[in-house]
């Protein structure tokens, strides 16, 4: 009988996280209820068509589907609702994303105010070092641009 080693596509990425911070004016529930929606980004992601979601929880599945064809399929790996702070792995995307994690966090900062974090360490799927800083600045770019609506959904 041959002897055969547990095998997985999904690892811990390597890398300089890419760190998408906002100061949110509302308290840190009132952003935690958005951004630790594991089922709701399309509410601050305008290129998100829809999630559909497989299960609730730790372990659920989400795909996200973008408008312009794209999906991404994620599963969350902890959310602590006290703590208001969640992380995700990546299992698939049409996009040229490889290993990917994520968490958000809510900190309150004070009387009606907050800050949130979105950190990704991501990997691209094919290419060379050399591509590593167009795809840190296109994470970058994405995240930065969906915090930015958060923000401005409490100005």
């Amino acid at each position: 009988m041959q002897h055969c080693e547990p095998d997985t596509l999904i690892q811990n990425p390597t890398g300089t996280p890419v760190v998408a911070a906002v100061t949110v004016n509302a308290d840190a529930r009132s952003v935690w209820n958005i951004v630790g929606n594991f089922a709701g980004f399309p509410v601050f992601i305008p290129a998100l068509s829809h999630i559909e979601m497989t299960g609730t929880g730790v372990r659920s599945v989400r795909k996200k589907l973008f408008k312009d064809g794209n999906v991404v399929i994620e599963q969350l790996n902890s959310h602590d609702d006290q703590g208001m702070v969640m992380t995700w792995s990546l299992i698939y995307t049409s996009l040229n994303i490889g290993n990917l994690w994520a968490r958000m966090e809510v900190v309150e900062q004070g009387p009606n105010q907050s800050l949130a974090t979105w950190t990704i360490i991501g990997e691209p799927y094919k290419g060379t070092p050399e591509d590593l800083p167009a795809f840190q600045t296109f994470l970058q770019g994405f995240a930065d641009g969906a915090m930015a609506n958060v923000k401005q959904m409490f100005a």
